[in-house]
Formats: structure tokens, C-alpha cells, sequence
């Protein structure tokens, strides 16, 4: 996700490196594990496309999983997880959020996690989903939420991947920054600078060549012709982010919940920003996954000790053993795990 790597930018400009790829503003260049399609449709008054994948697996369970990316991250990023749950029977439907990877960025757009969810939820309609497992990463983690709380009928299972918005970061201090600020803030955005949160924040301080990917994918986009559109749109789902918390509502819930929290994180919103004696008490997940638990009238809790914000990219062969595993467990009695 992008939030703390914004708010950790200094403010002079870093110089780009020679080799970070130039991507258009829809990721045009950027290759998607499977097929990509289209969603077209109206809303706020612009012609809008959102861009799904849509995974059938060789042998069906009946299930289907619909997956939430991160502010930092696209649809592409939940590559590996595509590949287990496919194999393990379920449908997936992984689509890139309006203002994000390779869908629209529209000019002038009023985001909120109510209009995310109902996007999504008109694409579902038009692909003949009902039913699903909503699953949601980092930012993804808030509108998994808000998506569960307003279609409840329509989802069996609510899966939380380190979701940002476990704690309340304007109510506990953090100044705010209008989306003027923000701006200016993502325009610096640098591979440099992305793969050094990403190392530090994401993979608690591991790094692999294969995670170079990812921050191609990211920089790639602020890296070509269209940068202040993407710019601009990432400064409006920022303040969407910060001035909309579900925080609150956790106890509204009525499906189970599964949370899958990598303990290393310590990813806060505007951390930067705030006072020094708040500032590292803010993102502690090692506290904020079992206090998220207690909130949540049905939740199961596994926990990551050694991992950080994107334990399905950093250690995926155990996430998604201890995913499928409270995947199948979703009707059982629920309660709270390490690994």
C-alpha cells in the first residue's frame, strides 16, 4: 500500500532511476498473470472501465473468492494467491479498483469506500457472481469491510490480510493533509524510494529479486506520461482513506472473519506527520490483529510473527496453507491461531 510510503518520502525530490520502466496511466505495459477484461460503465457522471481477471479452476468447489488489492499494490500482486485457490477449487475474481493499475483515473471522481464496493459489486452482478469470499489486502482490508457490511447476504466469509484502518489514525493525533498535499507528496514517488519502504515495511527487511516486480509495477506508473493523473488520483484515495475509518463498525460484522496478520508491520497513515511521542505507537499490528479480533463477533486470528504487511508475497507457501486452511475451516467454530 502506498500510505506510509508517501508520509516517509522526504521532501526534496530523489532523482529517478535509469532503469525504472515508463508505464502508461493504465499500467499499459505492465503484463497480468491471466487475461484481463473489461467492465464498462457510468458512473458520477464519466464512462468508467474497471479491469478484472477472472481465474476458472480445473475443479470447482462452488466457491468463489473476490480479492481487494492495496493502496501500494494491483489485482497482479494477488498472483500467487491466484494460483493456490485456484487449485484448491475456488473461482477468483481479482479486479483493479476505479483510480488504480489498469483501470480508470478519472479527473474529478468523489471516492469512497461505499462507491468502491458498489462498483464492485455492479461488476459481480454483470459476471453472474452472487456469493463470495471477499478477501481484501492493506487498503483492500477497509473496503473488504465496507463491502461486507453493506452486502451481508451476498458474502459467506470475510478474509483480512494486514488491513490498514485497524486503528483511527486522525482521532489519535495524525495532522492532516489536504489532497493538494498529497499530491505534491506522490509526485516524488521514486523506485528508490519504493523499494526501500517495501524492504522495510512489506518483507520486514528481507528482499528477493522477485519482489523488484512489484515496485516496477509501481514506479513504472509514476514514471511515465501520464504521472499526474496517477498522482492525482492517489491523492484523492488517500484522503478517502484517512477521513473514512471502519474501525468502528468491526462489531457490525455478521459473516466470519478471518485475519491473517504479518506481526513485523508497522504501517500508519501520515506517521511522518505526527507528534513524535505518538509516532511509534502508531501500526503496531503485533497489538492491533488480537485487538481487531475482539471487535469482530466471529473471527479467527493467525498471526505471522516474523512477517510484515505482505506476508502472501513475503512467505507464500505457508500464507496460503494457513489461508486455505481457514478457508475450509469457515463453517467450523472459530477462534484465534499463531504460525
Amino acid at each position: 500500500m502506498r500510505i506510509a510510503l508517501a508520509s516517509l518520502l522526504i521532501a526534496g525530490s530523489l532523482p529517478a532511476l535509469a532503469d525504472t520502466p515508463r508505464y502508461g496511466a493504465e499500467l499499459q505495459g505492465f503484463d497480468y498473470p491471466h487475461e484481463v477484461k473489461r467492465f464498462n460503465f457510468e458512473s458520477q457522471g464519466n464512462a468508467l472501465q474497471m479491469a478484472y481477471m477472472d481465474v476458472q479452476p480445473e475443479k470447482a468447489n462452488g466457491r468463489t473468492v473476490l480479492l481487494m488489492h492495496g493502496k501500494n499494490f494491483c489485482a497482479a500482486t494477488w498472483e500467487g494467491s491466484i494460483k493456490a485457490l485456484t487449485a484448491a477449487g475456488y473461482r477468483v475474481v481479482a479486479a483493479d479498483q476505479v483510480g488504480f493499475c489498469k483501470s480508470s483515473k478519472p479527473a474529478h471522481y468523489q471516492y469512497s469506500f461505499q462507491q468502491l464496493a458498489s462498483n464492485t459489486r455492479a461488476l459481480l452482478e454483470q459476471i453472474g457472481v452472487d456469493k463470495v469470499t471477499v478477501m481484501g489486502h492493506s487498503m483492500g482490508g477497509m473496503l473488504a469491510t465496507r463491502y461486507a457490511l453493506l452486502y451481508p447476504d451476498q458474502v459467506e466469509q470475510l478474509v483480512m490480510v494486514n488491513p490498514i484502518g485497524l486503528e483511527d489514525w486522525k482521532t489519535l493525533g495524525v495532522p492532516y493533509l489536504s489532497v493538494d498535499q498529497w499530491y505534491q507528496r506522490e509526485l516524488k514517488t521514486t523506485a528508490e524510494a519504493s523499494r526501500n519502504y517495501q524492504k522495510n515495511t512489506y518483507y520486514a527487511g528481507q528482499w528477493r529479486p522477485e519482489f523488484d516486480r512489484w515496485v516496477d509495477m509501481q514506479a513504472g506508473m509514476f514514471n511515465g506520461d501520464g504521472k499526474q493523473l496517477v498522482a492525482w488520483n492517489s491523492a484523492l484515495t488517500y484522503d478517502m482513506v484517512y477521513t473514512q475509518p471502519v474501525v468502528y463498525e468491526f462489531s457490525r460484522l455478521q459473516m466470519p472473519v478471518l485475519l491473517l496478520i504479518g506481526e513485523q508491520d508497522n504501517t500508519a497513515i501520515g506517521k511522518d506527520a505526527a507528534p513524535e511521542a505518538l509516532r511509534n505507537k502508531l501500526g503496531d499490528y503485533k497489538a492491533l490483529g488480537p485487538a481487531t479480533a475482539e471487535r469482530i463477533p466471529d473471527a479467527t486470528l493467525v498471526t505471522f510473527p516474523d512477517l510484515g504487511h505482505s506476508p502472501q508475497i513475503q512467505e507464500p507457501e505457508r500464507f496460503h496453507e494457513a489461508l486455505l486452511k481457514g478457508l475450509v475451516n469457515s463453517s467450523q467454530p472459530r477462534g484465534s491461531a499463531g504460525t
